[in-house]
């Protein structure tokens, strides 16, 4: 996700701070997508006999979230994006049918803790009203891996104002606070459907890209991101129908996957974490932190916010909720040729877009 925001970042941003640097940003961010986005991978990859052993995974059949296997965020905190959901822990935002779970945005009005609850300031009655409702389930501290390939077959919700995602964080934060201890996002799209502005300028064509991002550098306001976005072949919506998602995450390497097409990639070369010592000097961490510690699986589906307000059509469209992002299932592989480091089971695609320092989603 763009610069030094994020529906899922550690920040804490005054009001007035969100809302100049969320402009700027994503307008910014909005302009750099037509030039470098999309990816011209669409060569499918025969992954499974690569070597990948399957360690983990939730089919979603019992028509109840495994509490084993699932935290469930609680939350009006806005992702410290200013997003408009607060994160339930209701039935109705958490749906099952034929094996599928459905994390449902709903409009509605609802009162929750204003921080989240790893916040040093949290206080559930300290509270914040916020116009809609939807949910958020992490794996941390039940599902913690370092390197591995994640993957979830899903259906995406559609419309302005919608932006789900599928990611990872550090379940330790061991290197520091939002971003010095890394994050992956593995998915996210915002307002798929509504008209696309992929050129720089709105227009009649409907958004179909999703997103795949690396957060990382010091912690918050010095982090950075590079990612890049890929638009389905074929002009198909990620909206319309279930589609896999996935990346490969081995020492120093970062790959991500749609359909079983590998369309990008990111190496140790291109992130670092940093800190800056007692004398004021700042110094980096050697490759390839940060992402060489455990991290966990979310999901969420958020309404709103400073990626998704500022960009497409702008706003949020009431009349589409609710909305929902379809999960068929999530499953978590090991490189059996090397757990330790996860090298020798690499999916790899000539064509797919080595991203570099710089790129923007």
């Amino acid at each position: 996700m763009p610069l030094n925001l994020s529906h899922k970042g550690y920040s804490a941003l005054s009001k007035l701070a969100l809302a100049s640097l969320a402009v700027c940003s994503f307008t910014t961010a909005a302009n750099e997508l037509g030039k470098s986005a999309e990816s011209q991978a669409s060569e499918k990859i025969n992954w499974r006999d690569k070597g990948w052993e399957l360690v983990w995974q939730d089919e979603f059949n019992d028509a109840k979230l495994d509490r084993s296997k699932w935290n469930v965020v609680v939350n009006c905190w806005g992702g410290g994006n200013n997003e408009q959901q607060c994160y339930v822990d209701k039935p109705d935002n958490f749906e099952f049918e034929n094996g599928k779970l459905h994390i449902v945005a709903r409009k509605e009005e609802h009162t929750g803790p204003a921080e989240r609850e790893r916040s040093p300031n949290y206080d559930p009655n300290n509270t914040k009203t916020l116009p809609y409702t939807s949910g958020r389930i992490r794996t941390n501290n039940k599902g913690d891996w370092k390197y591995g390939r994640f993957e979830a077959r899903m259906k995406l919700p559609y419309g302005q104002g919608t932006w789900p995602a599928f990611w990872m964080l550090p379940t330790d934060e061991d290197y520091g606070g939002w971003a010095a201890s890394g994050e992956i996002d593995i998915m996210e799209a915002v307002n798929i459907g509504a008209k696309t502005d992929a050129n720089g300028k709105l227009s009649d064509a409907p958004e179909t890209r999703i997103h795949g991002t690396l957060h990382y550098g010091a912690a918050w306001p010095n982090n950075v991101y590079t990612g890049t976005a890929y638009k389905p072949p074929g002009g198909f919506s990620p909206a319309t129908g279930y589609h896999t998602y996935a990346v490969e995450w081995e020492e120093g390497e970062i790959r991500w996957y749609m359909d079983d097409v590998h369309y990008a990639t990111q190496t140790a070369e291109g992130w670092y974490s940093e800190y800056t010592d007692e004398a004021g000097n700042k110094v980096r961490r050697p490759q390839p932190a940060p992402f060489d510690k455990r991290y966990h699986l979310i999901f969420n589906n958020a309404v709103g916010g400073a990626w998704a307000s500022n960009v497409n059509e702008k706003g949020i469209d009431p009349d589409i909720f609710p909305q929902r992002l379809s999960i068929d299932y999530v499953r978590v592989y090991q490189c059996s040729k090397d757990p330790e480091t996860g090298k020798g089971c690499a999916s790899i695609s000539e064509g797919a877009k080595l991203v570099k320092p710089g790129d923007g989603h």
